[in-house]
């Protein structure tokens, strides 16, 4: 396809999303049209109309600024929206609007003919389950740390013994509040006899802690890998960004291709990966996560990341 004959770059996430912002920015200031849209915004200020036939899928998707012709859809940046909500609604029928919305929108969006995808909400959801991931990464060639999932207490403890000192680590991360004030559920140190049986009523995800002596966020933007080290002496760096200092690094050998397949497994072009680096060197993959942050480390490091975005969702080096 002729770049002239491309549309506009579809953006889907919530209103607060610096990141978004950013990338927008650039795509504005190289003249690439974007329609950018909340999908929990349907159906009060978004509106879709979508016709599938024999020759494919058209209409228009409608913003109170923008209409985007979904045939042109030049390719689509899926973040981090919100969720439906129909407050007005009685329980039950909310839950069956919600699922309507979920799957009317939802397929339309996950639909959009000759559409780069960064990445395909569909794939992101698979990526996102962790014992996936790290079931991939050992396929891959990573280097991974023991890892248990269980709802077995005393499982939970012959881990812990065999392979401590072990750590917590939500499988998940929804919203969690205490006091009506929303908290992060962190990842922690726990001995054998801190278990209880407690950890019966749901999963849990047990791993082996590294001696670390630092980590690396590696980010993937299609065919561009930026590689940072962190270094910050905090079991989660994520924590206390105020302690982080950072530096570019190069993978060691191997990495760069067990990066590039851990993506065409998930049929991914972005991913922020985590890594702990051990005192011998060596990295351990802990995650990838399908929609990671990323922007904050560009000032950091004057790494170009904002305009590796830009070019690939303007698909600059994208047949």
């Amino acid at each position: 396809m002729k770049d002239s004959d491309r549309g506009p770059v579809l953006v889907v996430t919530n209103l607060d999303d610096p990141t978004t912002d950013l990338v927008i920015e650039e795509l504005h200031g190289r003249g690439v049209p974007v329609v950018r849209f909340d999908s929990g915004d349907f159906p009060t200020i978004l509106s879709v109309t979508a016709t599938l036939t024999c020759d494919g899928l058209g209409g228009t998707l409608t913003t109170p600024t923008r209409t985007a012709d979904l045939s042109r859809i030049r390719s689509l940046y899926y973040r981090r929206p919100s969720t439906f909500a129909f407050p007005h609604l009685d329980e039950q029928s909310a839950r069956f609007a919600i699922a309507q919305a979920r799957y009317g929108l939802g397929g339309i969006v996950a639909s959009l003919p000759g559409c780069l995808y960064v990445n395909h909400p569909h794939r992101i959801g698979d990526a996102e389950f962790k014992p996936s991931g790290l079931a991939a990464a050992a396929a891959c060639g990573f280097r991974i740390p023991a890892t248990l999932v269980t709802s077995d207490p005393d499982a939970a403890r012959a881990f812990i013994k065999r392979h401590g000192p072990a750590l917590y680590k939500p499988l998940s991360a929804p919203l969690y509040r205490i006091d009506g004030v929303s908290c992060t559920v962190e990842v922690q140190e726990v001995s054998a006899d801190e278990i209880d049986d407690a950890v019966a009523g749901t999963a849990h995800l047990f791993q082996r802690r590294i001696d670390k002596r630092g980590d690396v966020r590696v980010t993937v933007i299609g065919d561009q890998v930026f590689c940072v080290r962190i270094d910050s002496n905090l079991l989660d760096w994520r924590t206390d960004y105020a302690r982080l200092r950072y530096r570019v690094v190069q993978p060691p050998p191997g990495i760069s291709e067990a990066l590039r397949a851990y993506l065409d497994h998930f049929q991914l072009v972005f991913g922020a990966f985590d890594f702990a680096v051990d005192n011998e060197g060596q990295w351990s993959f802990l995650e990838c996560n399908p929609s990671g942050q990323w922007a904050w480390l560009e000032p950091e490091t004057g790494l170009p990341m904002v305009a590796a975005m830009a070019d690939l969702l303007e698909r600059k080096n994208t047949a």
